[in-house]
């Protein structure tokens, strides 16, 4: 069997009736550094977590930058094709079922995750974007996102998410029928509290 496209990790679910989640780390992140989140936010889900491909001054990255918010919209479109077609074969390989599959995401793991969302909407049954942005202003086909749902938790401190963004990019996925909750938490780009709080009830609640 040819060698996958990313490196990653594989865990192997303890409960059947837990989604397989898919784990896409911010930059300078690893495929180690979300397997505690996944671990705690959906215990029992078979974890796939990948390692971006793209490196930025010896950061990983899931697609490359030209400046902070500044992107190039075709690198963007491949770079999100590419990690499309590894999870149709890592899925494969793994036993997984792309139609549960969940992407948790952070930062630019979760700008990839909604760019999946907008481009290849076969490859997630729904999304966590954690700290997320809008990298590609395109709606989402119309009926792709069909019975999808998406928690998008932004913090109203973030310095590197502008306070529009969560609003666009909800409504470029709902452009496609996905159903998007957004969540709004007093922090900054890491994580708080609540954002753990709110992703554990959204994956609960299916």
């Amino acid at each position: 069997m040819p060698p996958l496209s990313y490196h990653h990790l594989f865990e192997h679910g303890s409960d059947p009736n837990s989604p397989p989640l898919l784990l896409l780390h911010g930059t300078g992140g690893d495929e180690h550094d979300l397997l505690p989140l996944g671990r705690a936010l959906s215990p029992g889900s078979a974890l796939l977590s990948p390692r971006g491909n793209v490196s930025e001054r010896g950061a990983p990255r899931f697609f490359a930058r030209l400046g902070e918010g500044r992107f190039d919209p075709a690198e963007v479109t491949q770079r999100t094709h590419e990690l499309a077609d590894f999870i149709t074969a890592a899925t494969t390989r793994h036993g997984l079922d792309c139609r549960q599959l969940i992407a948790v995401g952070f930062s630019n793991g979760a700008n990839i995750a909604a760019t999946l969302l907008q481009l290849r909407p076969e490859s997630l049954a729904g999304a966590v974007l954690l700290r997320a942005m809008v990298v590609l202003d395109q709606p989402a086909a119309a009926g792709s996102l069909a019975g999808k749902r998406v928690l998008l938790a932004s913090g109203t401190g973030d310095p590197i998410v502008p306070g529009d963004h969560p609003a666009r990019l909800a409504a470029l996925l709902r452009a496609g029928g996905a159903t998007v909750t957004l969540q709004s938490t007093a922090a900054s780009h890491g994580l708080a509290a609540a954002d753990i709080a709110a992703a554990k009830i959204f994956l609960a609640d299916r």
